[in-house]
């Protein structure tokens, strides 16, 4: 599999980067992780205009703007832009194409269904279901609004990505043993953080330890942020390779 950034600014989109957006690829498979505000574009610059009529499917952590807002602007360029007689699938929480209907300002049905074929995650945490030739697999996460993190597998590799969480054993119970876990740290370490809502540096780290993970990628540090005091916070816990999401940074896994 290959990862590359899309956007990895936390909360909202920074001088620097889009908001959260990933793009992973096996075998010819393009299946998006989160598409936040200003994702869409470098994921043309990834894809092309007409490309984005072939993709196989949009993940969504959870609902957040900076997570989702962008599937807006990519119901544009299906329904106007590139037509298309097959629909993107798009995954996420319960309520998603209610949501995503309401942010572009449309009636829930039929909402932005011409475009999207909107799927809801399993109940069961150890369901999986597939995109192609790659098995996903979520676990709701600690947010104020229902959230997942994720987890793609293909070909016996792995890449977990966290979404938004506090600290939560779900995590760890997803990321275990992944090839890369890319993992959230919006709060800093030391600071009065509100609970329940994100990690910190030091929290992403001491979750890629309990997990057993074989290399964490730091991400959604806002705008205001230090990333490379997150990523030093991570390394003092977790013993293997730390690095810092950036537009454009990819990995092979």
């Amino acid at each position: 599999m290959r990862l590359t950034v899309l956007g990895c600014s936390g909360s909202m989109p920074g001088p620097d980067s889009p908001a959260s957006g990933y793009l992973v690829e096996a075998d010819g498979v393009r299946l998006v992780l989160d598409l936040g505000n200003g994702a869409l574009g470098p994921l043309q610059r990834m894809v092309g205009v007409a490309g984005l009529a072939e993709l196989d499917a949009v993940v969504l952590s959870h609902l957040h703007p900076d997570h989702c807002m962008d599937v807006c602007g990519l119901y544009v360029a299906l329904r106007y832009g590139v037509p298309s007689d097959r629909r993107v699938p798009v995954y996420g929480p319960d309520d998603t194409a209610e949501r995503m209907a309401a942010a572009y300002g449309k009636e829930p049905d039929p909402g932005l269904s011409g475009e999207f074929d909107f799927r809801t995650y399993p109940a069961a945490p150890a369901d999986a279901f597939a995109v192609g030739p790659l098995t996903v697999r979520v676990a709701r996460v600690e947010h104020p609004v229902p959230a997942y993190a994720i987890r793609v597998e293909h070909e016996g590799r792995s890449l977990v990505y966290s979404g938004d969480t506090a600290a939560t054993p779900a995590l760890v119970d997803l990321a275990r043993d992944a090839d890369l876990f890319l993992c959230e740290a919006a709060y800093a370490d030391g600071e009065d953080n509100p609970p329940g809502i994100h990690l910190t540096g030091r929290e992403a780290g001491e979750h890629a330890a309990a997990a057993a993970v074989r290399r964490l990628v730091v991400t959604h540090v806002p705008p205001w942020g230090d990333p490379q005091r997150a990523a030093e916070h991570a390394s003092a816990v977790y013993d293997g390779p730390v690095e810092l999401a950036v537009p454009g940074g990819h990995w092979e896994v």
